[in-house]
């Protein structure tokens, strides 16, 4: 499966839930208190997530969507800690205070980047708390591309059958992040995500590959769910759907630091990319993908965009190397996003030489990527006469990407590269050879939205044409 990035834009989700603060202390641990044989941690600072629901609407908004959180606090000031930071990240949230409740709130104390202990602030939500919540919600389907129910089992979702029952007489496709060992109040979701644990607390311990897709299967049918997304820690994933194959999708953590939070990263890219009209195997790539990168950070945690397309991007090679403008157009919007200056330059490179090596490392110096654009076979004829090239353009480019200093190569048809600069629009146009700025083919264009044009001179007695005369004259 070929992945690529929706527009996540266009995406807007509303997520309900148990929201809840994840508080960290951080410290060095050097000695054990002499009152008890612990750690003693010297606090030096303080960081505050959002957590739960919160966490996975801090996802939506890391990725590009809008993501509306309803959930239920405690009007007490982790609510207002939780507030400020889901409102720097642009998410709209609309809390229920409860009074007399605590907002959740999960304090981890962590010493030399090891999580030491956890201690929980919380008080589990009644009934009509739920139903205040529920009351809250109804309104706010209207407008959402995806429901997403966030569940931790602390209160807030006591009403979620009536809540999924309001989604679907709207067409709004639902899914949830299931807890409990009865998943029936889930009945008519679109697609629910259990880890392996919490399915088989539901079907009864799995043996093997095919008892796992029957039980999943006939919990499909029970809960008259139209998908089911088992997540499977090291074995990656596993996507069972009506009438369709079973899709497994391995693991792409290359080393696992931390999974706090994880759960939260799959199901917020998983609803984000459906928002955004993608299909559901992609959709599951994708959140598959981003799990990779989540569980490689410490405490709970969001992936960006540009993070998820960089991933994808390493998954399918297209870090760097010989690639059509399309897929130059996608890298560059990636390495922008990471705050890298793109370098430009063009030519033939017919016959590489000492002089090309030289110029190239030069200006691959004068920034963060080097794009070589190339004159195809049938402009260098035009160019350069009928004996020329030497070399093919694909062997022309297979050899300029073997170059350290070069990030991608791409080719161009017409006689200058003005059509492809108009789209790549470098910050910084280099040329090799003895003009100046204003002779260089596009730096007028570049200049005229605020790039940089440079003259990179060439090393002496190097030259194509004169290796290519030099050679007929020793025949």
């Amino acid at each position: 499966m070929k992945l690529s990035l929706p527009d996540f834009l266009q995406a807007r989700v509303l997520v309900v839930g148990d929201v809840m603060l994840d508080r960290y202390w951080h410290g060095g641990a050097s000695r054990i208190s002499p009152e008890a044989p612990v750690p003693v941690v010297g606090v030096k600072n303080q960081e505050d997530r959002p957590g739960g629901a919160a966490n996975v609407a801090l996802n939506i908004a890391a990725l590009g969507g809008k993501a509306v959180l309803m959930g239920l606090t405690g009007g007490d000031e982790a609510e207002q800690a939780l507030r400020e930071r889901l409102q720097a990240a642009g998410v709209d949230s609309h809390f229920h205070a409860v009074e007399g409740h605590p907002t959740i709130t999960k304090l981890r104390v962590i010493a030399h980047q090891q999580q030491l202990i956890r201690l929980d602030f919380e008080q589990r939500f009644r009934e009509q708390d739920s139903a205040a919540l529920l009351e809250q919600a109804k309104p706010a389907l209207t407008g959402a591309g995806v429901l997403l129910i966030s569940d931790y089992d602390k209160g807030a979702l006591q009403h979620v059958p009536e809540l999924i029952a309001a989604a679907r007489q709207l067409s709004l496709p639902i899914v949830a992040d299931p807890k409990g060992k009865d998943f029936a109040k889930y009945r008519g979701a679109t697609l629910i995500t259990p880890n392996m644990s919490e399915f088989e607390g539901v079907v009864g311990t799995v043996q093997t590959e095919q008892e796992l897709v029957d039980k999943g299967l006939a919990l499909l049918e029970e809960l008259d769910l139209q998908a089911l997304l088992i997540t499977r820690s090291e074995k990656g994933m596993t996507l069972l759907r009506r009438g369709c194959a079973e899709l497994h999708f391995p693991a792409q953590a290359r080393e696992v630091y931390d999974v706090t939070g994880a759960g939260d990263t799959v199901i917020s890219v998983l609803a984000t990319a459906l928002a955004a009209g993608t299909d559901l195997p992609h959709a599951v790539a994708l959140a598959n993908t981003a799990a990779g990168i989540v569980v490689g950070k410490l405490g709970t945690a969001s992936v960006s965009a540009p993070e998820l397309r960089r991933a994808i991007q390493r998954q399918q090679g297209g870090g760097r190397g010989v690639v059509s403008a399309e897929q130059l157009l996608i890298a560059l919007e990636d390495a922008r996003a990471h705050g890298e200056k793109v370098v430009f330059t063009n030519g033939c490179f017919d016959i590489l030489h000492a002089g090309h090596v030289t110029y190239l490392e030069d200006a691959r110096a004068l920034g963060d990527r080097l794009v070589v654009a190339i004159n195809d076979d049938d402009s260098v004829r035009r160019l350069k006469g009928s004996g020329r090239p030497v070399n093919s353009v694909d062997r022309r480019m297979a050899v300029l990407a073997g170059l350290v200093a070069v990030d991608w190569v791409v080719s161009f048809s017409e006689d200058t590269p003005e059509a492809l600069l108009e789209k790549v629009r470098p910050e910084i146009l280099v040329k090799g050879g003895d003009y100046s700025e204003d002779q260089v083919v596009g730096g007028e264009f570049v200049k005229a939205y605020g790039g940089v044009v440079k003259v990179l001179s060439h090393v002496e007695n190097c030259s194509t044409t004169a290796i290519v005369n030099k050679i007929k004259q020793d025949r």
